[in-house]
């Protein structure tokens, strides 16, 4: 090996530094030459960096330390892998507290959980010697009998500043031995401590494992999908820790720590499958190919990833199984945390092709809300039996369970599908507090500290001084935020040179402003409990104002910056209109970096809370509330009397730009609201808005406005007919899981009505309750506010008056021919009452016609702003 090393590495270092001594012919001479004393430095040189890039290359070694065995004296090797040291006689590492610990019967579990430290007082781990990087954590709780009931411990852990376990209890736990797994990456090299905080009378713990893991084990940026299925970058992936909430091995077995590099246990998938019959197993009895270990590219998988059992078993389509259609897939469903952000890792190997994989292609979806193509072929080449992986970072939404598919794309022939493993973890966002220490004060900190309280009380009072002295001087509080005038306001206002969309706006006085205190107070210092929605500006929570009012709080991440914008275009837009079907803002707040709105609180939330709630894989999963067609024509009255008015209210045009049924709200009555105004513009009448940015929600969005990047009223007239498809067929406006057709629910309807057969896609709850007359006035309303071209649609007065002659035609009955043997069919060829449609607002109408309209075109409501308040359920905000 040193002579090959020599050959190697010594010629061309050599050849430039003897070419003017000696001979290249002179053998002799090199031998000789190769004792100068400047070879010797260069040998050295080159059989360290030898030595370093053979390391790099070598299989990951799982390092010595730190591996506790708590509450012990003694040390064992865990799994024939490493040394579990005893806390008893700590080397690396120090323990504040006393230990109690019990011995077990060792022929129960094994050493690891013989005994247990507890702590009844704040305590803490220190490592001593702690380096940069990313590190895996493993706390191991066991509660075997002893003088302490172990079942009642409550207590938290925390560390790197975050709260690990909360209130953790081994109660909660399904099966013994509870192992709680957590990834932190530490950026200052040094000491480190974990903290134990009992909440009643004590903690405890078995075990503790704490080491650095893989070099590139996360990267530092991932994908990012958001709840509206939209693709972004997730920065700083581990600016907070990840918890391991599920490690499955799919179609295979489980895996022990024995068989693990990072000592970690794989589950079985069968549990979790929602159809078992629709996949089978499928194993590989060679060991897989590995490209490389020395920094694998992204998507590249090592044997620290996952170990060779998990790459040599897979789920596979089971092709056997009867298809009644091409929607066919494999999926499986986790618990996880409601509304809580999520790192996913999936795991494929192509154990299932013979000889070329060049033409396999499968989609990979979670929650149904986008697609992922996965091609093996892509990743690997034209090679079998090469493992890759994908990571994903991805909200759970209020089901609690996250639904991920596998399934042929749409072409049906390819039915190869293939999953060999999955994580999910849960990003760590609460704050931890650090116990407090036992330990005695010197008098000179004592001193130091008092002195430094009394300077900050002396400039404390200094400032509350001047604070006073300028409040007497200033009888109003001036409007500090970027506003255009009230309608119909007389406030006093000034010139200031903050600006929305680059004008410069008047700053009001328009009683709008809320203290933070008074926020803090009315959620209760933002308890999550009280959180009811959350969305790209923020998270929504229901609150109650000192005076006992109702209110829902729209609160933006603190400091962050993000939705400036926004937030004043929605204070400006609100403050200048007020009306019966537009959410009214009480309030808002922009103390201490905050961005804070106050609305009128719905009582019945959004209204797609009411039309389905997505489950599985059903095209049309109802929500328990079941509004009649009636009640659905009411809301849609509501919600288009609310456009007509930003369209054509005295302030001059404005275009909502993100007309969708979660941002339509329901009051205690029923009564829709339109919400959310942070992406509106406004304008003169009919004036076209050149955008250099698409923004919206995808499935409402208008194809003219994508194309041309011109916003005009129409663009919501398009958003507003998607709505009205999404109310008469109760099903979300996306659903990949859809067959491919289906999938958008715009371009299905309007298919559906070129066939005249728009009866055949209603919601199941109103076949045969809607009179055959309102439907075809409904069908033939959508049809029109889908069109193409804008200069195609109509104008939100003609679609309200549209929606209520719909409504008038609903409660008149119904002619009936002898031949008619159902009375429940919808159909498109009974008869229906020739009345022409009322024009815009040109064309002289009879009283007939006027008689049909129920409702005001221009219900601008007098009410007062503190009487109504509402829920903004944002799933699918901004």
């Amino acid at each position: 090996m040193y002579c090959l090393y020599c050959r190697l590495f010594i010629p061309a270092p050599y050849h430039i530094l003897s070419v003017n001594t000696f001979s290249t012919k002179n053998i002799l001479s090199m031998e000789i030459f190769l004792f100068n004393k400047i070879s010797i430095a260069l040998f050295l040189l080159f059989l360290f960096l030898f030595s370093f890039i053979f390391s790099l290359a070598s299989d990951y070694v799982l390092p010595e330390k730190y591996f506790i065995n708590c509450g012990s004296a003694s040390s064992f090797k865990f799994a024939d892998k490493t040394l579990f040291i005893g806390d008893e006689n700590p080397s690396t590492f120090t323990v504040s507290s006393h230990k109690i610990s019990t011995i077990r019967d060792p022929t129960s579990l094994g050493d690891l959980y013989e005994s247990a430290r507890i702590f009844k007082k704040p305590s803490w781990y220190e490592l001593d010697d702690v380096q940069n990087g990313t590190y895996m954590v493993r706390f191991h709780f066991f509660p075997f009998s002893s003088q302490e009931n172990l079942f009642d411990a409550h207590f938290n852990v925390s560390a790197s500043g975050f709260s690990l376990l909360s209130n953790f209890s081994v109660k909660n736990g399904s099966s013994l031995p509870i192992i709680k797994e957590f990834f932190l990456k530490i950026n200052t090299s040094g000491k480190f401590r974990i903290h134990f905080l009992p909440q009643n009378s004590f903690a405890f713990v078995n075990a503790i494992e704490f080491f650095l893991t893989p070099f590139e084990f996360f990267r530092d940026s991932e994908s990012y999908i958001t709840p509206e299925g939209n693709t972004t970058d997730y920065k700083s992936l581990l600016s907070s820790p990840l918890r391991l909430i599920h490690r499955i091995n799919v179609g295979g077995s489980n895996i022990t720590p024995d068989n693990d590099t990072l000592l970690r246990r794989w589950i079985p998938d069968d549990g979790y499958l929602f159809n078992k019959d629709s996949a089978i197993n499928e194993f590989l009895t060679d060991s897989p190919i590995y490209y490389s270990t020395v920094q694998p590219l992204p998507g590249e998988a090592t044997r620290s990833d996952a170990p060779d059992p998990v790459y040599q078993t897979a789920k596979i389509m089971n092709t056997s199984e009867s298809r009644p259609n091409n929607n066919f897939n494999i999926s499986w469903k986790f618990d996880v945390k409601k509304r809580a952000t999520h790192f996913v890792r999936v795991h494929f190997c192509d154990i299932v092709s013979q000889t070329s994989n060049e033409l396999l292609k499968f989609n990979l979806s979670i929650y149904g809300n986008f697609i992922i193509e996965i091609s093996p072929f892509n990743r690997t080449g034209n090679s079998i039996a090469v493992p890759f992986l994908f990571d994903i970072v991805v909200d759970s939404d209020d089901s609690g369970l996250m639904k991920i598919s596998i399934g042929p794309p749409s072409d049906p022939s390819n039915e190869r599908s293939f999953l060999n493993g999955v994580e999910i973890m849960e990003f760590v966002k609460d704050l931890g507090s650090a116990p407090e220490e036992d330990t005695k004060k010197s008098s000179f900190i004592i001193i130091g500290s008092c002195m430094g309280g009394t300077v900050l009380i002396f400039i404390f009072i200094g400032m509350l001084y001047i604070v006073l002295k300028r409040r007497k001087t200033k009888p109003a509080e001036s409007f500090d935020l970027p506003l255009g005038y009230r309608h119909g306001g007389n406030s006093h206002s000034r010139t200031t040179d903050r600006t929305v969309n680059g004008v410069p706006l008047a700053d009001l006085n328009l009683g709008l402003k809320v203290s933070l205190s008074d926020i803090v107070y009315a959620t209760k210092n933002f308890d999550s409990k009280l959180m009811i929605g959350e969305g790209g500006f923020g998270k929504v929570y229901k609150g109650i104002l000192r005076d006992g009012k109702k209110v829902a709080i729209k609160r933006s991440e603190p400091g962050s910056g993000q939705g400036l914008p926004e937030f004043h275009t929605e204070i400006m837009i609100l403050s200048k209109i007020r009306h019966r079907h537009l959410v009214s803002l009480i309030g808002y707040c922009e103390e201490r970096s905050e961005m804070i709105l106050v609305y009128e609180f719905m009582e019945k939330g959004t209204l797609r809370d009411h039309l389905y709630i997505l489950r599985g894989d059903s095209e049309k999963s109802t929500s328990p509330s079941q509004l009649s067609w009636s009640e659905r024509l009411e809301i849609c009255i509501g919600a288009a009397k609310g456009i007509h008015y930003l369209h054509t209210g005295s302030n001059g045009a404005i275009i909502h730009r993100d007309i969708k049924s979660t941002n339509i709200l329901l009051d205690e009555n029923y009564v829709a609201k339109v919400a959310d105004f942070g992406l509106s513009r406004s304008g003169p009448l009919d004036q076209t808005h050149v955008i250099t940015d698409v923004k919206g929600s995808f499935g409402y969005l208008d194809p003219e406005y994508c194309r041309c990047l011109e916003i005009t009223q129409k663009s919501d007239v398009y958003s507003f007919g998607v709505v009205l498809l999404e109310v008469l067929c109760a099903r979300p406006v996306i659903n990949n899981l859809l067959p491919r057709e289906q999938i958008n629910l715009a371009d299905w309807g309007i298919s559906w009505l070129k066939q005249g057969q728009l009866e055949k896609i209603v919601d199941p709850l109103l076949v045969g309750k809607i009179n055959p007359n309102s439907l075809r006035k409904f069908g033939d309303t959508v049809e029109r506010c889908l069109q193409e071209c804008g200069v195609d649609r109509p104008n939100m007065v003609d679609v309200l008056w549209d929606l209520e002659y719909a409504l008038r035609l609903q409660h008149t009955a119904v002619p009936r021919e002898p031949y008619e043997d159902s009375t429940t069919e919808v159909t498109w060829e009974l008869p229906m009452p020739v009345v022409e449609r009322l024009p815009s607002q040109s064309i002289p109408c009879t009283e007939y016609e006027l008689s049909l309209l129920s409702y005001s075109f221009s219900d601008a409501s007098q009410a007062n702003p503190n009487e109504v308040f509402s829920q903004l359920k944002v799933d699918e905000a901004r």
